[in-house]
């Protein structure tokens, strides 16, 4: 008899993401189609926006050269058919309270705090810096994970520090750091900026670092073409930055700050948010989408 979902334990369900007991040792992780902004849950979903989530995270595993938690293959017997694309095996950790995040350009948040102080997570940056204005080098910034409809909050470095000993803070922003470069890199040869981008790590029973959850996807990272980048605006990008442009418009009618829930998105912002996400996938992996697990 084919297995369902419903015969695994539900655990857990975040912004995107449901989690499921498989074993004592093993998950189930199955990235939906929902799609967040603004700490809101927003509707509809992206249709096909978990395949892509999960694929794009398999190809970046498979290269990247640091221990990860995948317990199996996509196609997997033990992952339920209805799932299967946007769903992997992976193993329990102890999940580092902390998102690990890379930052090679000046964008979001943390241009948001250098306006205002000249610093990103307590690191000093030159003055003059613009929207998008690549940095010297890329620099690590942690923020403490926040459950949905709570915002993330940048920290410092110290701060993580005094939370885990500096140690391990130490070889957390090694980690982000080295799996950023990597990503940029290749990123770079396919045409592609990577910004920035959120990783979150996990300790196993050794208490050896792990990545976790997903790496370098559109949801997790800021992607930008590099053939029309241009310090000093917006860029265009193949993450939700789609989304949360149309939510700020005046298109919209919404505001921001008035904490009401966002509008119901329209037919043609979903549409072109979906080619947005399987555009990344393609490009990134250089495989078509349609070919995706047969």
């Amino acid at each position: 008899m084919a297995l369902e979902l419903s015969d695994y334990t539900h655990l857990h369900s975040g912004k995107v993401r449901d989690i499921y007991e498989v074993d004592e040792n093993t998950l189930l992780l199955v990235a939906s189609d929902r799609i967040s902004a603004y700490d809101f849950a927003l509707e509809p979903a992206i249709p096909d926006k978990g395949r892509v989530l999960t694929g794009t995270s398999k190809f970046f595993f498979d290269r990247l050269d640091f221990p990860n938690h995948l317990a199996g293959p996509l196609d997997d017997p033990r992952i339920p058919e209805n799932v299967r694309g946007q769903a992997m095996l992976v193993q329990k950790l102890d999940m580092v309270p902390f998102e690990c995040v890379a930052r090679g350009y000046l964008t979001g948040s943390g241009r948001k705090e250098y306006d205002a102080s000249g610093t990103v997570c307590g690191i000093e940056l030159p003055a003059g810096l613009e929207e998008a204005s690549q940095l010297d080098e890329p620099i690590f910034t942690p923020a403490t994970k926040a459950e949905q409809g709570d915002h993330d909050e940048n920290v410092s470095f110290e701060f993580m520090a005094e939370e885990l000993g500096k140690e391990r803070a130490a070889e957390l922003r090694d980690a982000t750091l080295r799996i950023y470069q990597a990503g940029a890199d290749l990123a770079r040869g396919k045409g592609i900026i990577l910004a920035d981008t959120k990783l979150e790590f996990g300790l196993d029973h050794n208490g050896n670092l792990v990545l976790a959850d997903e790496v370098l996807t559109p949801d997790s990272s800021r992607y930008w073409p590099a053939d029309s980048y241009a310090p000093g605006k917006n860029q265009p990008s193949f993450d939700k930055q789609y989304v949360r442009d149309w939510l700020t418009s005046d298109a919209s009618g919404w505001d921001a700050a008035s904490g009401e829930k966002p509008p119901r998105l329209p037919d043609d912002v979903v549409e072109a948010t979906r080619k947005r996400y399987i555009e990344a996938y393609e490009r990134l992996t250089g495989e078509s989408f349609a070919d995706y697990l047969g």
